[in-house]
């Protein structure tokens, strides 16, 4: 998942690189990079892909943190067969306000106070302790690698509720927007 298009002039300009340095980073042409920045235009996803990864570079020099430095290594999880009340009960518990699915050592997808509420108004409070998380929860959120520098997090963090990460392909912690709240104070 990228971060949103219009962020791209946010971002170069924060690094403080110019249209053409980050051009000739992508192999894409300055007028390209004005257009797409304007909105005048719309990048292919590989051209998009390139420009973020550029960036992601260009920021991970000036950032001391990575996304292993700071993230939550208790993870709090739950499985497919688990239901909508088991979901509400461990957040109440461990107040928190999204927890990632589990199938095993896969992530699956998540489910949050917000997917809840949505779901209820769908199904009603009375099928609250019969609806499986299978067939409510929400999509997987982004997974970074454990290296991934703190300071690219922040925008992915403002389009989904946490961002998990892994190391050697296995999930080892969870980041969400208070933690990234933690990391800049």
């Amino acid at each position: 998942m990228l971060p949103r298009i219009d962020s791209i002039k946010q971002i170069r300009q924060k690094i403080g690189i110019t249209q053409k340095k980050l051009a000739t980073m992508t192999g894409v042409s300055t007028s390209m990079i004005n257009q797409i920045e304007s909105g005048r235009s719309k990048p292919s996803y590989e051209t998009a892909k390139k420009i973020f990864e550029s960036l992601v570079k260009l920021e991970g020099k000036s950032s001391p943190y990575t996304a292993g430095s700071f993230c939550s290594k208790d993870i709090v999880k739950l499985k497919p067969t688990n239901t909508l009340h088991d979901a509400i009960k461990k957040m109440h518990q461990t107040s928190i306000s999204q927890i990632p699915i589990f199938e095993n050592s896969n992530v699956v997808g998540m489910i949050s106070e917000d997917g809840i509420i949505k779901h209820l108004a769908d199904i009603g409070e009375s099928e609250l302790k019969n609806a499986k998380l299978s067939d409510t929860m929400d999509p997987v959120p982004p997974i970074v690698d454990f290296e991934t520098p703190a300071n690219v997090l922040v925008p992915l963090i403002r389009y989904s509720k946490c961002i998990l990460v892994s190391k050697k392909s296995n999930i080892i912690g969870i980041i969400t927007a208070s933690d990234t709240l933690k990391m800049m104070g």
